[in-house]
């Protein structure tokens, strides 16, 4: 008995566009940072032309790594992108094989949902303002921010809870599609 697969089907468009767009973002991210990588390198080398390193380059990668791998994540679970051992299951029935992708999907969108909740809870404490309780908020006095540019680390946190929190929404969808997959009785692309 399959569970709506219209709806799912629908769904699972969505989560197709979404994760396709940040993922496209997530690339843009990674060859600017790249680019920029590149004017650091070549302005260290040309110092003697009085020009210099880009200043904070480090921090810009390190945060901006983060919110690419994230980004790449959602439209990665929902190709079946992730690594997988297929040296035994290729000579599974279909029906195991199927059981088999149930069972991954639910230990990661279990991970996801783990990380995203923990990720969110991370950026909570770095967040300048902390909710007190009712409408109160109180100042975060103990701010952190990054050594060369000051730039706070919740913004990092919060974009890379975009792309985690994406994973988690994909990865409990990709349990939908296995569970469906498995009333039908085969894999769908």
């Amino acid at each position: 008995m399959s569970l709506a697969p219209k709806t799912e089907a629908r769904v699972g468009a969505i989560l197709a566009a979404s994760a396709k767009w940040l993922a496209v973002a997530g690339g843009m991210v990674l060859v600017a940072l790249a680019l920029m990588t590149v004017a650091s390198v070549l302005g260290r080398a040309m110092i003697f032309a009085g020009l210099g390193p880009i200043s904070g380059d480090y921090e810009l990668v390190e945060m901006g790594v983060a919110i690419a791998v994230f980004s790449f994540l959602p439209w990665c679970q929902l190709q079946r992108g992730h690594v997988t051992v297929d040296v035994l299951a290729d000579r599974f029935p279909v029906r195991l094989k199927l059981f088999l992708a149930l069972v991954g999907n639910i230990a990661l969108a279990a991970a996801a949902v783990l990380i995203a909740w923990r990720l969110g809870a991370g950026m909570e404490e770095k967040l300048p303002w902390r909710w007190a309780g009712g409408f109160a908020f109180e100042k975060n006095w103990a701010v952190e921010e990054t050594y060369e540019l000051g730039l706070p680390f919740w913004i990092g946190y919060a974009l890379a809870l975009i792309g985690a929190a994406l994973f988690a929404l994909t990865a409990l969808y990709t349990v939908w599609r296995s569970v469906n997959e498995m009333a039908a009785g085969a894999e769908r692309a």
